[in-house]
């Protein structure tokens, strides 16, 4: 919201200067964003008018004026704008006067004529940032009058941030009210008889019916025929230029009219061109397949959730946002249609940003517009019209389903609950002041229906908010209005009391800090993400999972919530290999989101990347590329954190679409899938422009949580004895299946068990791969003889011979 402040000052005018005023709005909640002067810094400008024009001899475009400027003797000054004329009354810089942009008016010649000043334009003075000509000032203008005592430029505009709670704060009327409040001053509104004429009798019948097909979403709706108003007519200077400090252009009397009233009372208005109409006014939804083009030109096609003004034949407005083309107010308009409606918030919100637009109605209505301001709205509108393009009125149509119209219902406010929320004990008459300068019904329950009046201390109030605030409705919202107007700089301050307890910190729990050091120390790095990322990615890499998409996404790339974190990790690798980082190792730890049952489910995870080389370029050991081993055992590394990483498993698996089927594992922990990792799916690498292998992993954060506290096992003080076998079995059984039948069929000597070769080639049989194994036995008790050890290994042997088909290599 943007204003003059001499504008609010004719409102209510406290006794402090700008500074002071923006303070006390930003403490009240209402945030200053900018306090800018209106106008640039000049002076000796005065009002000039222009007596006598005649031809340039040596110039075409150029001519020379006598301006009468209120001097004994007028000045001549040579002019090249297009509308100079005998007549005109315009801003005129005297000779010694400085404009902005440090540019200074002395006596000239031009083409030989000499210049004795300057005629002005807006964008020379620092009121405008273009201009097509001189500024043309009203004909009653006082000639030799100071500019900036005219136009009344020593002024500010105050720009608010306004949240979107504060809709009652979107006017001149509704912020001088809350500086009213903070001041303990009344306010003065709209005098009538300063600058406008008085609001005139009805002086012609002609009404437009008026039909609510829509009553849940428009209520109320008034309107008044206007004819014969002076379609000649112009802007009055002071309108246009408060329209100017609030960033409004000036389009013409009638629309400037409705921009007024809009920024003066809060209540958005249009007005249609009678002639244009045909039949009466129907409030309701679109039909399907409707279109309409609006006041930009832009034709939007309808749908049937969306509310519209319409005649007898085709929707002429989209209700609460923007006036349709073809019923337009234009340059011979001479009968309008009056309109002034309350519009339900509900009803109008995210459809004006539907359809690509925000309009400073729709910005309203969204908030919240007073019910009970329409008819007022538009008598202002009115008289305002009539004072500037004269015409007759016709009687106010006013139409309204009361049953669905808002109603403010009271509120319980105790002040026990005050003192507990603000930390402040605030007197009763204080409270029951302030609330009724914020314009609220305080009632006290126990002293109006003679039940005596409770201590001071328990008191109770039933307080019923004005039509203009919709945001009050539960008793904090009244406790937070006593805090702002009381004043925060009021409340005591004082140091919260609180209990402190020492917090359990379990040895088995695992913090997230311990593995990411372990991947930092393995030369990784940590990235942070969007949760957001590209639908179209992340179906390339989870197509099986449901995406939850977001209604009003930052982008079309940021468009879905991530059912994995590996959308986000491949981004920042290709980010990273683009520029010509080739060695990139990646975790991150976040959530992913999915949808199960209908219902969404937040999973902590923790993903990495790996792709280069394994180590940075070194003398001590030659490159080479990172591969699925490596990246296996990173993970193996991370999972033996937890002091059981020997109840893990890793799977081949073929099942995701976004891994290589030949290098892709699943993690299993007690039969559950914890994680996955694998080499980058070729195809999808080529489609992401790669250029080289790319290794991805994703574990389940919750299994690395928790961890085994290490406990005390006998030691041997007998030797221990290593026994080598090699093995062949099928290509497609794993080492772990190995691993776990040696495990299965050994008794309590067995201490450890090492895979130190795998072979495939010359003298294995095709389909089979020989596995080189370092069995590792000991007893505590006594020394392992030969025989035990023969007899352990035929045992093991047999077992493999018997469950996977495992020969002994010769």
């Amino acid at each position: 919201m943007k204003f003059s402040e001499k504008w609010l000052r004719e409102w209510v005018n406290p006794e402090i200067d700008t500074g002071a005023l923006a303070h006390q709005l930003t403490m009240a909640g209402l945030e200053v964003d900018a306090i800018e002067p209106v106008a640039g810094q000049f002076d000796h400008v005065v009002v000039g008018e222009v007596i006598k024009l005649e031809p340039h001899p040596d110039a075409d475009k150029l001519r020379v004026a006598t301006v009468n400027v209120g001097a004994d003797e007028p000045l001549q000054i040579v002019c090249g704008a297009a509308n100079v004329r005998e007549g005109l009354k315009a801003p005129t810089a005297l000779v010694g006067a400085k404009l902005p942009g440090d540019l200074k008016i002395k006596k000239s010649k031009l083409r030989g004529v000499p210049s004795q000043g300057m005629l002005c334009s807006e964008k020379e003075l620092g009121l405008a940032d273009s201009a097509e000509g001189l500024m043309e000032l009203p004909n009653e203008a006082p000639v030799g009058a100071s500019l900036r005592d005219y136009l009344q430029l020593d002024d500010v505009t105050i720009e608010l941030g306004l949240t979107p709670n504060r809709g009652d704060c979107l006017s001149v009327a509704g912020i001088a009210r809350e500086v009213g409040v903070l001041n303990k001053l009344s306010i003065q509104g709209p005098d009538m008889g300063r600058r406008d004429a008085q609001i005139l009798d009805v002086q012609i019948k002609d009404t437009l019916s008026v039909a609510l097909e829509a009553p849940g979403a428009c209520p109320q709706y008034a309107g008044r025929v206007l004819r014969g108003i002076d379609p000649t007519a112009r802007t009055p200077l002071w309108l246009a230029e408060r329209l100017r400090r609030s960033g409004l252009r000036s389009l013409g009397p009638v629309v400037d009219v409705t921009n007024y009233v809009l920024l003066e009372l809060g209540q958005p208005m249009h007005a249609f061109d009678l002639g244009k109409l045909h039949g009466g006014i129907h409030v309701r939804y679109a039909n399907a397949g409707e279109s309409l083009t609006l006041l930009d030109e832009q034709m939007i096609e309808l749908d049937d959730e969306t509310l519209v003004i319409a005649d007898d034949e085709t929707p002429v407005a989209l209700a609460g946002i923007m006036g349709g083309a073809d019923s337009a107010v234009g340059e011979g308009t001479v009968d309008i249609f009056l309109e002034s409606a309350y519009f339900a918030p509900q009803a109008i919100a995210g459809k004006a940003r539907g359809y690509g637009l925000h309009t400073d109605s729709s910005h309203r209505f969204e908030r919240g517009v007073d019910p009970q301001l329409q008819v007022s709205a538009l008598e202002r509108a009115t008289a305002l019209l009539q004072a500037i393009c004269g015409g007759e009125a016709g009687p106010v149509v006013h139409v309204q389903q009361a049953d669905q119209l808002p109603v403010r219902t009271p509120v319980r406010l105790r002040r026990v609950r005050i003192a507990r929320v603000l930390g402040a004990d605030i007197p009763v008459d204080s409270v029951e002041d302030i609330l009724q300068r914020l314009g609220m019904k305080v009632r006290n329950p126990d002293r109006d229906e003679g039940r005596g009046t409770r201590d001071e201390e328990n008191r109770v109030w039933e307080v019923t908010p004005p039509s203009f605030r919709f945001d009050i409705n539960l008793e904090v919202d009244l406790i937070e209005e006593l805090g702002r107007i009381y004043g925060y700089d009021n409340l005591p301050a004082s140091r919260p009391r609180i209990t402190l307890a020492m917090g359990a910190r379990p040895e088995t729990r695992l913090k997230p800090a311990d593995y990411k050091r372990l991947l930092v120390d393995l030369g990784y790095q940590e990235a942070v993400t969007y949760s957001f990322v590209d639908p179209k990615l992340q179906q390339q890499l989870d197509p099986q999972g449901t995406a939850l998409m977001l209604a009003n996404p930052i982008s079309a790339e940021m468009a879905a919530m991530r059912t994995s974190l590996w959308p986000g990790l491949l981004q920042t690798a290709l980010y990273n290999l683009n520029r010509q980082q080739d060695r990139v190792l990646l975790f991150e730890q976040g959530l992913k989101f999915i949808i199960q049952d209908t219902e969404l489910k937040q999973e902590p995870v923790l993903a990495g990347l790996l792709t280069g080389s394994l180590l940075p370029p070194q003398w001590g050991s030659p490159a080479r590329q990172a591969d699925f081993f490596d990246c296996k055992g990173h993970v193996e590394q991370l999972l033996a954190r937890t002091g059981h990483g020997e109840q893990f498993r890793f799977e081949p698996d073929d099942s995701h679409p976004a891994l290589h089927p030949g290098q892709a594992a699943v993690i299993r922990h007690s039969d559950r899938v914890v994680g996955r990792l694998g080499a980058l799916h070729p195809a999808l690498q080529q489609q992401l422009g790669l250029s080289q292998r790319v290794y991805l992993f994703e574990i389940d954060q919750g299994i690395l949580t928790e961890r085994r506290l290490p406990a005390f096992v006998s030691l041997s003080k007998y030797p221990s004895i290593r026994r080598d076998i090699a093995i062949v079995v099928d290509e497609n059984i794993g080492a772990q299946k190995v691993k776990d039948c040696i495990e299965k069929a050994a008794s309590g000597w067995l201490r450890n068990i090492e895979l130190f070769d795998v072979y495939v080639g010359e003298g294995i049989d095709s389909g089979r791969k020989s596995l080189a194994l370092g069995l590792t036995l000991q007893d505590l008790s006594r020394t392992l003889k030969d025989k035990d050890v023969e007899s352990e290994l035929s045992s093991i042997l047999t077992a493999l011979d018997r469950e996977l088909g495992a020969t002994l290599r010769e």
